[in-house]
């Protein structure tokens, strides 16, 4: 990236996926955040959506264009991006430059300002790290994703046709074209679907269509009534899982199901 001059004395480096309490401690420790962007097919906070997350002012380093930077040249591009710098904030695993040479001591030495170090953080004897958070994620365990993040879990996406199937066989839902986001485990969960800021109590279905076209969906059911006119961007918040996917030999089998995950989910979101 080019030199961007900041006025800011102060850094939180590190890639922050997903903004997480961890994160939340090194960033409240510093004026604004330097995020090294590593792009996959699959994240906690795609790119730029880690400022939703983050009340700093937030500049991205793509990892491609400084993954060869010798850690000497990494701390000159940074002194270069921001010449007032006077303090840097990372984690005590915090890692940069070529081949990740560069840790939280070479820092220190190369660089003549101050840097603090965060120790571990941990929520409920759990060592807070994304890629624990993304294993939460596959099994399930949302509750345990969700204290580690200390928010709900969230994804947004475009609103798609489905099937037709569930406004004539069984109950409407909106459907979601989702992008870049870790998923959680298939299945069915309690949450909430925001529609222009406004939560609305959901049954958030994601996974495989395996009892009709075998398609893969992201789907919701609004509880409190139609959803009226859909706005361009729709986000999920994950808060309970209710049961994993299955199959139903037939449609009176699967509407039954639904509608005691709709009951199920109502009494979970009702306490």
């Amino acid at each position: 990236m080019s030199s961007i001059a900041s006025p800011i004395r102060s850094i939180a480096l590190g890639s922050f996926d997903g903004m997480h309490v961890a994160h939340r401690e090194l960033t409240a420790l510093a004026e604004g955040v330097a995020v090294i962007e590593r792009f996959a097919s699959a994240r906690l906070t795609p790119g730029y959506k880690r400022s939703w997350y983050c009340d700093r002012p937030v500049i991205f380093y793509l990892f491609d264009r400084v993954r060869d930077m010798s850690a000497e040249a990494f701390v000159a591009k940074l002194r270069e991006d921001y010449p007032r710098l006077e303090k840097i904030v990372v984690g005590y695993d915090f890692r940069f430059g070529r081949d990740r040479e560069g840790r939280p001591e070479t820092l220190q030495r190369l660089f003549d300002g101050e840097v603090m170090v965060v120790s571990e953080v941990t929520v409920g004897g759990v060592s807070v790290h994304s890629r624990t958070i993304r294993e939460y994620l596959g099994r399930g365990d949302i509750l345990m994703a969700n204290r580690l993040l200390g928010r709900p879990y969230a994804i947004d996406g475009e609103a798609i046709s489905g099937q037709g199937l569930g406004r004539r066989e069984f109950v409407p839902t909106i459907n979601l074209a989702v992008e870049g986001y870790q998923l959680p485990r298939e299945g069915v969960y309690a949450g909430y679907t925001l529609l222009e800021g406004v939560r609305r109590p959901s049954v958030i279905f994601l996974g495989h269509r395996v009892s009709t076209d075998g398609s893969y969906a992201v789907e919701s059911h609004l509880l409190d009534g139609e959803p009226g006119k859909l706005p361009a961007r729709i986000f999920l918040e994950f808060h309970r899982f209710l049961r994993p996917n299955r199959c139903f030999e037939t449609f009176a089998a699967l509407r039954a199901q639904i509608l005691s995950d709709i009951e199920d989910a109502g009494a979970v979101l009702d306490r």
